[in-house]
């Protein structure tokens, strides 16, 4: 509690009020809630409660994510609430220096943080051992399907004990995720928050008809009509380098993050973003998924999302726990049915604006 009061953990989100006390009653948890609803510290506490009691040597609780940027966010939120240092972490995820992770593994860490691929490889090698495990925490299943981590998932769990406590957690309960959910739990508590396709209230969604060209112009006429950080969504890793260096020369200070840059220049970009040093971060899903950077006042769909699954990952960076935020979308005049039909899914309609050109419509 010490822990939680220092960090202003006050009063529990739905998620947090729904699985805690079947969690710290030792009950499977089945949980649909989006990234941005405090999910994270809903299966933290439990485990940290858990490793108060245990007398077991070695890793005690394991917690498998789809990438390194979300294992990585866990690791520092487990070190921020944890009640002593003896409570250590492993974080276990590729394209990061192995050495220092198995360096953590056995001088015993009594939680391990891991994406499936890495986790995979060290069991074949035999550097791990998952015997003791008496908490798996499965965080955005779903996407760790979609990434096709289902074979490694299932490996990993082969070597942990039966009786052992699942926390599962998925944005939506589609087809193969519920097969999991039958698989790994047992007569679980089910905890639904909120609507699964559906952007926040508190996000006003508009869209800008625009042709391709006049883009930028449009992005930089918002930049400064508006305050406050911008995340910028573009479809291939050219267009956010590209995005990125126009807004460079014309004076902004933007960074990007994409799928061909180092795990460390990612680290850096979104660091700085994150701080304040960049004002615009430019992405593209790789990054959409899994980014938990606080205070977006504004997410630009640059380029529309393929899809409305996707249209509400990268909406759900803003507007985050009741904070107000706006999404804009650029839409082609030929995207006009794209954006009927990511409206007709999700149940919403936005403020449209068309624009001819930007300095018309600023005078």
């Amino acid at each position: 509690m010490a822990r939680l009061n220092a960090n202003k953990f006050e009063t529990p989100t739905p998620v947090q009020a729904g699985a805690i006390p079947p969690a710290l009653e030792g009950r499977d948890v089945l949980a649909t809630a989006q990234t941005g609803t405090g999910k994270t510290l809903s299966f933290l506490i439990p485990i940290v409660e858990m490793m108060q009691k245990s007398e077991a040597k070695g890793a005690v609780a394991l917690i498998l994510l789809p990438t390194r940027e979300l294992a990585m966010q866990v690791e520092v939120a487990f070190r921020t609430i944890r009640s002593s240092s003896a409570q250590t972490v492993a974080l276990v995820v590729g394209g990061m220096a192995e050495r220092v992770q198995l360096d953590n593994i056995r001088r015993g860490a009594r939680l391990i943080v891991a994406t499936p691929g890495r986790l995979e490889d060290f069991l074949k090698r035999k550097l791990v051992r998952l015997e003791g495990v008496q908490i798996l925490v499965l965080d955005e299943v779903d996407r760790m399907l979609d990434m096709g981590f289902q074979p490694a998932i299932a490996r990993i769990a082969g070597t942990l004990p039966s009786a052992r406590q699942t926390l599962c957690y998925s944005a939506t309960l589609e087809g193969p995720v519920k097969d999991v959910a039958r698989k790994y739990l047992n007569n679980p508590a089910r905890i639904e928050i909120g609507s699964v396709l559906k952007p926040a209230e508190n996000v006003e969604l508009r869209t800008f008809e625009v042709e391709s060209d006049k883009k930028q112009d449009l992005l930089e006429h918002l930049l400064g009509a508006e305050t406050g950080s911008f995340l910028v969504f573009v479809r291939t890793k050219h267009g956010a380098d590209r995005v990125a260096r126009r807004l460079t020369k014309s004076g902004h200070s933007a960074t990007q993050i994409h799928g061909d840059r180092s795990q460390a220049q990612r680290n850096a970009a979104l660091r700085s973003f994150s701080e304040g040093r960049h004002r615009i971060l430019v992405a593209t899903d790789v990054a959409a998924r899994g980014i938990d950077v606080a205070n977006v006042a504004h997410v630009i769909n640059f380029d529309m999302p393929k899809v409305a699954e996707d249209f509400v990952h990268r909406v759900g960076r803003t507007g985050r726990a009741s904070a107000h935020g706006v999404a804009s979308t650029f839409a082609v005049p030929a995207e006009r049915g794209e954006l009927r039909k990511i409206e007709r899914t999700l149940s919403i309609s936005m403020k449209r604006f068309r624009v001819s050109t930007v300095a018309e419509n600023a005078a």
